[in-house]
């Protein structure tokens, strides 16, 4: 097996997604991050992945919708921001009870969801997303309390761009992260991230990749002739504090749908 080989297979998975083993938590304690196959149903899967194509294709032209550009120009889908917020479906799937008791095993506490993103990456044209951390966005405090689950729609391997990790990196607090050049992307200087330690996460369909708020992590662009659809969620528990604006808009605190985490912070 050469290295690359080693770097996609050396990670724990389970098919007994709620029941997590020492292995399992150590992993995901000391590298930051974390794979489990088969949290979802793969019919489940389809039909999110399919109302995810349908949003996206709904939205690519408008202001709320982030895009990539194919090498002719055509607007193509890259992200659809506040998922939970645009259909009913998303709502039901995020909060299966299957991953919410993950995250509470991981999280020692029970989980509320701060905010979301279906990540498209379409065939040939998904862009590469760079090395970053989700906590110099969000700035929550404290930080172990803040998780990321990383719901696979698409079987995701190296060439469809699955998610790449600085092992360990979630122990060194936030690195100071600078604006590339586009809007959306800030990164930390390339001689801050241990390249010594990138490991790759691929995942099948209905699997999910956790990972601590200040794992540093990246994807490559997708050129295969797949999809790569992901379904980011960020979830933090109860008196979780942040530096910025970043709660005024959690999903746990919003009018609308605070009733559905009212059980989780009584």
């Amino acid at each position: 097996m050469d290295s690359t080989s080693q770097l996609l297979y050396n990670r724990p998975m389970s098919n007994s997604p709620t029941e997590l083993n020492h292995e399992t938590h150590g992993h995901f304690r000391t590298n930051g991050w974390v794979v489990l196959e088969n949290v979802f149903d793969l019919n489940d899967v389809q039909r999110i992945a399919q109302v995810a194509s349908t949003v996206a294709d709904d939205l690519v032209g408008t202001s709320t919708m982030s895009t990539d550009h194919t090498d002719d120009g055509e607007l193509i889908p890259r992200k659809i921001p506040r998922a939970f917020t645009r259909h009913e479906a998303f709502r039901k799937f995020v909060l299966d009870p299957t991953l919410t008791q993950i995250l509470e095993s991981l999280l020692g506490a029970p989980p509320l969801l701060l905010t979301d993103q279906v990540f498209m990456k379409p065939p040939r044209h998904g862009s590469a997303k760079p090395y970053h951390q989700d906590n110099a966005y969000f700035r929550l405090h404290p930080a172990d309390q803040a998780i990321t689950a990383w719901i696979a729609l698409d079987d995701v391997d190296v060439a469809n761009g699955c998610l790449r990790y600085i092992s360990g990196s979630h122990q060194n607090g936030i690195l100071p992260h600078q604006q590339l050049d586009k809007m959306y992307d800030l990164s930390p200087p390339t001689e801050l991230i241990d390249m010594s330690r990138e490991a790759l996460a691929p995942v099948r369909a209905g699997g999910v990749v956790f990972h601590h708020c200040q794992t540093l992590h990246t994807s490559h662009r997708n050129t295969s002739d797949r999809w790569r659809r992901g379904y980011a969620t960020h979830w933090i528990t109860n008196g979780v504090t942040s530096e910025n604006d970043t709660m005024k808009t959690a999903y746990f605190r919003d009018p609308e749908f605070a009733p559905l985490f009212a059980h989780e912070r009584d």
